[in-house]
């Protein structure tokens, strides 16, 4: 009986969310690329270790639309992608929170359900299209085409990495006119990345492809999270290419702390993520 009230719990919290007060754009209309599975509703289920909400079997790639009270005038959108290592998607803590605060700077953010488990490839698709989606709406967002950035957390920042460094690579075949705009984004935030140092002795994953047309970045992370080596490498590739770069690292936080209070990691990368944001966009 607990299971059960736990579920339902759960369950409303995710209809609230992602109910009226909450527009949903759904990537594909038809036939999702690369997807062996048919389209179907994702599987939500609570975490009572971290008070996460999850969802996971993901096959039907959608966004979640948070739309500021009051925009800042940047004409800056956000596509915010929660982390979960591929497996599952954190979509509260790293996503719909994420969102809530952007709002609250200003910023539009589109929080992005990409497909999973273990759908790498299918993953980098979904942001590709996400992006073109975003700029393709521009005019009713009141964004600029030219201002629409991403900002992932743990895979969800291995995610924004690829799609910076992808950008050039079609992933699918184009079957409307929207897949015909940029898939670049215009700046990153990568918040505790992970997956970014699969290279040899944990050098730079050989997917990352940076270039000198590769996005301004800010990073964040801390001594102590198991993942730790990600951000310092990628940084150096990206200082190797002159590529603008913040790199921030304090010493303790550990690895996956979000927003939430009582963690002193999550309580430093805001303010710094905020004086990034308003310095990038111009």
């Amino acid at each position: 009986m607990k299971h059960i009230y736990l579920t339902l719990i759960v369950l409303l919290i995710f209809t609230s969310l992602m109910g009226q007060e909450r527009d949903t754009i759904r990537l594909w209309s038809g036939e999702v690329p690369n997807e062996p599975l048919p389209k179907g509703a994702a599987v939500v289920s609570d975490n009572d270790k971290g008070n996460v909400l999850r969802l996971s079997q993901i096959t039907d790639p959608a966004m979640v639309i948070f739309e500021p009270e009051m925009a800042n005038g940047s004409g800056a959108g956000i596509i915010v992608c929660p982390g979960g290592g591929y497996s599952i998607l954190a979509v509260d803590k790293e996503g719909y929170e994420i969102a809530e605060w952007l709002n609250k700077l200003g910023y539009t953010a589109f929080v992005l359900q990409y497909r999973i488990p273990k759908k790498r490839e299918a993953a980098l698709i979904d942001i590709q299209r996400a992006i073109r989606v975003v700029r393709s709406k521009v005019d009713i967002y009141g964004l600029h085409a030219d201002r629409i950035g991403v900002m992932g957390f743990s895979a969800g920042g291995s995610l924004c990495a690829r799609a910076s460094t992808h950008f050039s690579v079609d992933t699918y075949a184009k079957s409307e006119a929207l897949d015909s705009l940029s898939c670049r984004p215009d700046f990153s935030l990568l918040i505790y990345p992970a997956y970014l140092d699969e290279g040899l002795n944990n050098s730079l994953s050989p997917e990352l492809d940076i270039t000198e047309q590769t996005p301004p970045f800010f990073i964040f992370g801390t001594a102590d999270d198991r993942y730790g080596n990600s951000p310092l490498v990628f940084t150096k590739a990206l200082r190797d290419h002159q590529i603008p770069v913040d790199l921030h690292i304090i010493s303790k936080g550990g690895h996956g702390y979000g927003l939430r209070p009582g963690n002193v990691a999550a309580q430093t990368w805001p303010a710094l993520a905020e004086k990034w944001l308003s310095r990038t966009i111009r």
